[in-house]
């Protein structure tokens, strides 16, 4: 079958391209940014990559197009599917149909933390020899790669609440039927298409409605979000997650930056983590994965040893570079509560030398002013913030100065990197923040420093 696809190179319809090619497909696809590292994981795989939406990318009239949920009505490859009467589907319809039939899925679901959920439970299997299929919204830098078929009939996949396509507005996650279900957090976001926190509960709970009552939902017990959701119906057993305070799966903490805790599982020591990481939502993530990997067969104490060696996910706290006595990290912020817990993380971790953040506001999100009181707070813990404002914006991030004093609004990245060049000292640390490319700044800053 000849499948082509639709936005290719996001990390969701890449990791589906890897899958599809795997099962022997001839796949295509465009997008209108074709670039790497996504480009080249594509074309060493012999997929046939088109810059930009052209009805003239289908004239190979291929047997299915699979469309991505960046797409919309208007974009000229989508008319032409339409005109043409192509076969269509979405990205998640196309897995639930070709790949996640017959599998044991093992769904990893919230506001934050997915990705890493899903690199530290994808890892736990590979190395208790389950060899499972994946697709994760990043790069676990133990695999080196996003998604994979498997060997197995295990498949862990990150779950995103985001719509599926224009002509299906249901959350990605509704498609998948797990029967193992992490929720890890539940808050508002992704303003663009949720109207407000009920409508993503709605969608969670349509997750929830999905999942069998032989399966298994782990959630963290203080996240009342999600207790309510679940409070609308749920016919599954529920494991509840908690950080020094009573629940079916505890962590005590041992080191206060959460490199190091003890894991309690119905009240017995099951053993200790002692990895690279830091911040207490790695800790419950870290909870979250060990308990799905119980649910299907394997030791707490063999889950924790597996941790021990996880590398955690490519732009995820990423060290990438340390210079002059400066360490320089990727991180994928894209929500206030996810900055603030990473900064959280740092502080405690580096104690009192000088961390400087720097945030490109490039989520839809973030572009729509919302959470903007939570974001100047989220940022409290740096010693100086530097904010990327592009001409683009929508809003005025000058009303960011009316919560926190510690902010400085930069209108280019020539400003960002003469102020960070200027803040060289030894054990200083340089927290850049972004979903996306950033104009190219972690190169740029390397090289200036």
């Amino acid at each position: 079958m000849h499948i082509h696809i639709l936005g290719i190179c996001g990390t969701f319809m890449g990791g589906l391209a890897l899958i599809a090619r795997e099962l022997g497909h001839t796949v295509s696809g465009s997008d209108q940014n074709v670039y790497p590292p996504m480009s080249t994981q594509l074309a060493e795989q012999g997929i046939q990559l088109m810059q930009g939406y052209k009805a003239e990318n289908l004239d190979s009239k291929p047997d299915l197009v699979v469309i991505g949920n960046a797409m919309s009505r208007g974009n000229p490859e989508v008319e032409a599917v339409l005109n043409q009467g192509l076969k269509y589907t979405s990205g998640p319809q196309w897995l639930a149909d070709y790949v996640l039939q017959d599998k044991w899925v093992l769904a990893v679901a919230g506001t934050h933390g997915k990705t890493t959920t899903s690199g530290m439970l994808a890892w736990i299997l590979e190395q208790q020899d389950f060899k499972p299929g994946f697709l994760i919204g990043g790069i676990p830098m133990n695999f080196g790669i996003s998604a994979r078929l498997g060997e197995t009939n295990f498949f862990v996949i990150e779950a995103d609440e985001y719509d599926s396509a224009f002509f299906d507005k249901r959350s990605k996650f509704v498609h998948y039927r797990p029967r193992t279900a992490v929720l890890n957090n539940l808050e508002f976001d992704h303003a663009d298409i949720f109207d407000d926190l009920a409508a993503i509960q709605r969608q969670f709970h349509h997750l929830v409605r999905t999942i069998p009552g032989e399966g298994l939902i782990i959630c963290p017990e203080a996240d009342k979000n999600i207790q309510d959701t679940l409070g609308m119906g749920c016919w599954t057993p529920v494991q509840q997650t908690a950080i020094n305070q009573a629940a079916a799966w505890q962590a005590q903490l041992l080191k206060e930056d959460g490199s190091q805790f003890s894991v309690i599982f119905d009240q017995e020591v099951q053993g200790e983590v002692e990895w690279q990481l830091t911040g207490l939502h790695n800790v419950y993530n870290a909870l979250a994965a060990i308990a799905a990997a119980r649910h299907i067969g394997i030791l707490p104490s063999a889950a924790i040893a597996a941790l021990e060696q996880f590398k955690s996910v490519k732009r995820r706290m990423e060290v990438i570079a340390q210079v002059k006595g400066v360490t320089i990290y990727d991180d994928f912020a894209h929500h206030p509560t996810a900055i603030k817990m990473t900064l959280e993380g740092l502080r405690k971790h580096v104690g009192s030398e000088k961390i400087i953040a720097v945030l490109e506001p490039r989520s839809n999100t973030m572009r729509m002013g919302v959470h903007r009181k939570a974001l100047a707070e989220s940022l409290a813990l740096a010693d100086h913030a530097l904010i990327y404002q592009p001409e683009d914006l929508g809003w005025d991030l000058s009303e960011l100065k009316d919560y926190a004093e510690n902010i400085q609004l930069c209108s280019s990245i020539d400003v960002i990197i003469s102020k960070l060049a200027s803040e060289v000292q030894p054990d200083s640390h340089f927290l850049m923040m972004s979903n996306g490319g950033f104009g190219g700044i972690y190169q740029r800053l390397k090289e200036e420093l």
